[in-house]
């Protein structure tokens, strides 16, 4: 059983940064960890020791890491805004690699962009997400359905869509985070036309 110390998550778990875990643990890739939650970004100011939730973080991770390995090889998840991008890339600084793959879905781009871009030498893959929810985008990116997963359990499906979107060749325009930042569109409510 890989410990997650002993992975590129290690540090994070140590800093409380890893939350709301659907799945924490060993995967059926020998010496793999594998975490589905999210990550935070950035956390509230604590009063006393009440435990707050953070003001923001990338949400519905999708990651991998490899028992000994320092980096993280490929990571998806949501961001509320582009803008956090920056965040992101500050955060997980020293956990991503110049030849990971790493794909940000983001409420306020055009439904209609895609692209790629660069901070600190890592490239991010930044796609946008309506209604939807990261493994389903994940699923459709990588082109499997739900029958070539259902005989797996949770981390043999984390480790068949996240080698499948390792092996993805995607060639989008690259535009640098202040473009992005000057595209981006106000952020949209999660909870606009919801059923209350």
């Amino acid at each position: 059983m890989t410990a997650i110390e002993n992975t590129a998550l290690g540090r994070l778990e140590k800093e409380g940064r890893l939350l709301n875990a659907v799945l924490k643990g060993g995967t059926t890739k020998p010496g793999r960890f594998g975490f589905r939650g999210d990550i935070a970004l950035k956390f509230q100011t604590q009063v006393a020791d009440e435990k707050r939730p953070p003001d923001y973080s990338i949400e519905q991770v999708l990651t991998v890491a490899q028992d000994g390995d320092g980096t993280i090889p490929v990571l998806a998840g949501y961001l509320h805004s582009f803008a956090y991008l920056a965040d992101v890339a500050a955060v997980l600084d020293g956990a991503l690699s110049s030849h990971g793959s790493y794909f940000l879905f983001c409420n306020n781009i055009d439904l209609l962009a895609k692209y790629h871009t660069k901070l600190g030498g890592i490239t991010f893959h930044v796609l946008p997400c309506d209604e939807s929810t990261v493994w389903k985008e994940m699923m459709d990116l990588v082109g499997l359905n739900k029958d070539d997963l259902k005989k797996l359990d949770a981390g043999g499906k984390l480790d068949y869509l996240l080698d499948a979107a390792k092996a993805l060749d995607l060639s989008y325009d690259e535009i640098s985070y202040e473009d992005g930042l000057k595209r981006m569109e106000p952020v949209k409510n999660r909870n606009e036309n919801r059923p209350v």
